[in-house]
C-alpha cells in the first residue's frame, strides 16, 4: 500500500529505501501563469481578458496538496478556479466600470482567487490583469454613442441659437417700441419736431 510520509525534505542529500521510497519534487519557487479567457460583463458584452498570476506551492502543506492534485497541481488547478472567478466578478460590472475601475476589479479579482487558491494549499503573491478589450459590436456601439452625441449636442447649440435670436428680436422691438413712443411724446408735445425728423431724413 502506497502512502505519503509526513515530513517534506528541503533540497540537499537524503536517503531513500530502494524499492520503498519514491522521491516526487516539487518546484517551490514562485512561477508565472497567464490564462485568457472570454466572459460576459453585466451588459451581456462579450469581454476578452487576460490574468497573469505569480503562485507556489505552501511548503507547508506539501503533502496534503500531493495526495490532492499531485506535482502537476497548477495545470490541474488554476486555469479552472481563475475562469471561474473571472466569469463572476466580471458580471458584476458593465463595460464603463471595467475599464474605469480597472484597479479595483482586479484587487476584487484577487481576493477571491486567493481565498480559492488557498483551499488547495496554493499561495498567490501577484494577481494583475494584462489585456481587457470588447469585441466589434461594443467598439460599433461606442461609435454610435459618440455619434448620437455629437448630435444631441449639435441640436442643443441649434436650440440655444434660437433662443438667443428670439431674446435678440425682442430686444430689438422692445428699443423700437420705445424709440416709437418718445418721438410720440415729442411730436405730441412740440408739432415743430416733426418738420426737424422730415428735414433730417
Amino acid at each position: 500500500r502506497r502512502c505519503v510520509q509526513e515530513t517534506a525534505y528541503r533540497e540537499g542529500i537524503h536517503f531513500k529505501i530502494p524499492y520503498f521510497d519514491c522521491p516526487h519534487i516539487f518546484d517551490i519557487r514562485t512561477k508565472p501563469k497567464e490564462i485568457a479567457t472570454q466572459t460576459a460583463n453585466r451588459d451581456l458584452q462579450t469581454v476578452s481578458i487576460s490574468l497573469r498570476v505569480l503562485y507556489r506551492p505552501n511548503t507547508t502543506k506539501l503533502q496534503e496538496l500531493f495526495r490532492l492534485l499531485g506535482t502537476n497541481y497548477d495545470e490541474r488547478v488554476l486555469p479552472s478556479i481563475i475562469n471561474e472567478t473571472l466569469k463572476s466578478i466580471v458580471a458584476q460590472y458593465s463595460a464603463v466600470q471595467l475599464l474605469s475601475q480597472r484597479d479595483q476589479v482586479s484587487l476584487k479579482i484577487r481576493k477571491a482567487l486567493e481565498e480559492r487558491a488557498k483551499s488547495f494549499y496554493i499561495i498567490l503573491d501577484d494577481v494583475s490583469i494584462t489585456h481587457l478589450s470588447y469585441g466589434k459590436d461594443f467598439a460599433a456601439a461606442v461609435e454610435r454613442k459618440q455619434v448620437a452625441q455629437q448630435i444631441a449636442e449639435r441640436a442643443k447649440f441649434i436650440v440655444e441659437k434660437a433662443a438667443e435670436d428670439k431674446k435678440s428680436i425682442i430686444i430689438k422691438a422692445q428699443a423700437q417700441a420705445v424709440s416709437t413712443e418718445l418721438i410720440g411724446r415729442a411730436i405730441r408735445d412740440n408739432p415743430a419736431y416733426i418738420c426737424l425728423l422730415y428735414t433730417s431724413d
